[in-house]
């Protein structure tokens, strides 16, 4: 008894609000069913590892043999967007190859904080890893920061999941300051073209090539993103493909969520640093959807009115699959109960998830 009682006194200010925060990741995954097993896990796990004298933590605790097992070699990631990619149907944007300039255009929040973190202070490195965290791609941010040997790995990885997870309640708001009500309802009509099992296939294998001489850096990630795929469309693999569409990902998934919040011990991350760190996390999510949205509307000035785009599907073109296309397609739905966006904005979004690999490895190449 005396033990517990001491347990509880030496918990920390710190250590509650911690815990209070992992609460409120648990009460969005549970309750509001915001991207649970993304928010459940990294929130569970922040309340793990901020009680006294926890054994998950440390040089031999579990949630470190993990991180050093799969996030800081960067097993993780490449293995999640191996299903990642067996998810992934690239026919809306082979469909339409046009949206792939959507996927570019959502990527400037990358840049614009890279810049905003480096008149902060923080050294070169470190600001081009806060930036990744526009890609939001948490795969992509750790083998960024990871590379780039950032300091502040850990809360450049709770940004870019927390944010991921968050794109419900971030981007509309966005979205709507940059939109008017007749913009929102614009009705784009989908035209189903046949893709031929041969250039679906073939796709990703030349992706990858192209990558390989265009981004040395990152075609390790694009390289697993596509081989996902290429089960995916192979025909020959439909076990293996169901398998790393739910199995595969959803494992991992799991883990790399606890795992990373094996960073986020209270005296690690209630730092100005580190709060910095997430409001700059906020800053990219914000402009990489404004820029897609304002993308599309510099298109419209050119297009005629019966050609006119919907600037919210530029919104999509943020890597956070398939979040961003669901909150595109919602509220397109919520505007005009007709206007059914889906389809563009899974063609926009899937562009930008090769869209933020690419800028990522731009950005080491650059500077790594």
């Amino acid at each position: 008894m005396a033990e517990l009682f001491s347990n509880v006194t030496n918990i920390t200010w710190q250590q509650a609000v911690m815990c209070l925060i992992g609460g409120l990741l648990i009460y969005l995954a549970i309750k509001k069913g915001m991207e649970p097993t993304l928010l459940l896990p990294l929130g569970f796990g922040a309340i793990l590892v901020n009680l006294p004298l926890s054994g998950a933590v440390g040089e031999d605790g579990v949630l470190t043999v993990l991180f050093n097992a799969g996030v800081a070699n960067e097993l993780f990631p490449h293995l999640l967007f191996v299903g990642i990619g067996a998810m992934i149907d690239f026919e809306p944007l082979l469909t339409n190859p046009k949206l792939m300039i959507f996927g570019a255009a959502a990527q400037f929040g990358i840049f614009f904080t890279l810049s905003m973190a480096a008149l902060f202070g923080f050294d070169l490195k470190d600001a081009a890893s806060i930036g990744i965290i526009g890609a939001a791609d948490g795969p992509t941010s750790i083998f960024v920061a990871n590379y780039l040997n950032s300091k502040y790995l850990g809360a450049i990885m709770v940004a870019a999941y927390s944010y991921m997870a968050l794109v419900p309640l971030v981007q509309p708001p966005v979205i709507r300051l940059l939109t008017t009500k007749n913009e929102r309802r614009i009705r784009m009509r989908y035209q189903q073209h046949s893709i031929s099992k041969t250039t679906k296939i073939l796709f990703p294998i030349v992706i990858t090539v192209i990558t390989g001489l265009v981004s040395p850096h990152s075609v390790a990630l694009v390289g697993f993103l596509m081989f996902g795929n290429l089960i995916r469309e192979c025909g020959v693999l439909d076990s293996l493909s169901e398998t790393a569409q739910k199995v595969l990902s959803n494992l991992v998934t799991l883990f790399l969520g606890i795992t990373i919040a094996a960073r986020m011990k209270a005296e690690d991350f209630l730092r100005p640093e580190t709060l910095l760190i997430l409001g700059l996390g906020l800053v990219a999510f914000i402009f990489d959807t404004a820029g897609g949205v304002l993308f599309a509307k510099l298109i419209n000035l050119f297009l005629p009115k019966d050609k006119k785009i919907n600037p919210m599907i530029g919104a999509a073109g943020i890597s956070a699959f398939p979040m961003s296309a669901r909150v595109v397609h919602k509220m397109g739905l919520q505007e005009d109960p007709e206007n059914f966006l889906l389809m563009q904005s899974i063609g926009v979004n899937v562009s930008g998830q090769i869209a933020s690999v690419i800028a990522g490895g731009l950005i080491l190449n650059l500077i790594g």
